[in-house]
């Protein structure tokens, strides 16, 4: 009994009461500093979510989801942050040298950046894709060279499936051109080529009234934009005039709407008798062949006994 009251006797109880007083500010002030972070998280998460008018429902569910994925890394990052450095102002407080723990965190740090090197630069990458809004899941895009739909986007991966149903994987890292086919708005560019003896402004009238009927049409007209934009005579080509249209739609209505308007031009050109130009192949046989007599009857085409020269 006599030791442990001489032990008591020596502790510097006032400084213990200090270092107590001190752990515990640094624990309310670590405190309030989470719940100011929640708060901001919470700002900032609902501006990133409505940051665009989507009138989509499932587009703007995406859009949350995405926003809520980044403000919660966020969220993760600032807390360990602030965790680690009340950690280590606490250990410093009860006497503990740290000096050696934050050189053993540096040299574990360098060591674990030299080895991830690939996995820090998708994660970063795929952070900023996310953060800018770049794509999301359900976009049509092309990601170098390779179009698709993305079924995932992560912070280390994105992912895409094309017609064909083959999945591509890319590592956010190594995305050097992302095309966005389906950002706010699309469009269907058309090269519409038609015979040289036509008249082009009458042509563009034609493809014009069709375009206004089609944005009359109630399936098809919700989901065009604008009237149809004409750029005129875009090319003068072996066979054909082509003149550039483009008619903005909607996000992924681009094709339907093309089609349609494609099916809708065949029939206004073959009622106004304007040519759609083919391309026409000829065959030669060689001046060392058999020459081929043709004969026509009734309007029909026969062939002709072969007539050999050498028996001339």
């Amino acid at each position: 009994m006599d030791l442990i009251a001489e032990y008591f006797a020596t502790v510097a109880w006032e400084d213990i009461l200090f270092a107590g007083l001190r752990i515990l500010l640094v624990l309310v002030v670590v405190w309030i500093g989470l719940r100011l972070v929640r708060k901001a998280m919470q700002r900032l998460e609902k501006t990133l979510a409505s940051q665009d008018d989507i009138k989509d429902e499932v587009l703007a569910a995406e859009m949350a989801k995405r926003a809520d994925t980044l403000v919660r890394l966020l969220r993760q990052g600032v807390f360990v942050v602030l965790w680690v450095m009340a950690a280590l102002i606490i250990l410093r407080e009860l006497g503990m040298d740290v000096a050696p723990v934050l050189a053993s965190a540096g040299i574990i740090g360098l060591a674990v950046g030299f080895g991830a090197q690939n996995l820090v630069r998708d994660v970063i990458s795929g952070f900023f894709i996310i953060l800018e809004n770049q794509a999301r899941v359900g976009d049509i895009v092309i990601i170098n060279g390779e179009g698709g739909t993305v079924e995932a986007l992560n912070f280390r991966t994105t992912v895409l499936r094309d017609l064909r149903g083959t999945v591509h994987v890319f590592p956010n890292g190594s995305i050097s051109s992302l095309s966005n086919m389906t950002r706010d708005w699309s469009a269907y560019l058309l090269d519409m080529g038609v015979a040289y003896k036509e008249d082009t402004d009458h042509v563009t009238r034609v493809m014009g009234e069709v375009a206004a009927e089609l944005r009359a049409d109630p399936e098809f007209g919700p989901l065009i934009l604008d009237d149809l934009e004409v750029f005129g005579v875009n090319e003068f080509g072996d066979s054909a005039v082509v003149i550039r249209v483009r008619l903005r739609t909607r996000p992924m209505h681009q094709w339907a709407v093309g089609r349609e308007y494609l099916r809708r031009i065949k029939m206004a050109f073959d009622e106004q008798g304007i040519e759609i130009p083919f391309p026409h192949r000829s065959l030669y046989f060689g001046e060392a062949s058999r020459p081929v007599a043709m004969q026509l009857s009734d309007g029909r085409v026969d062939d002709a006994p072969v007539v050999d020269d050498a028996n001339k």
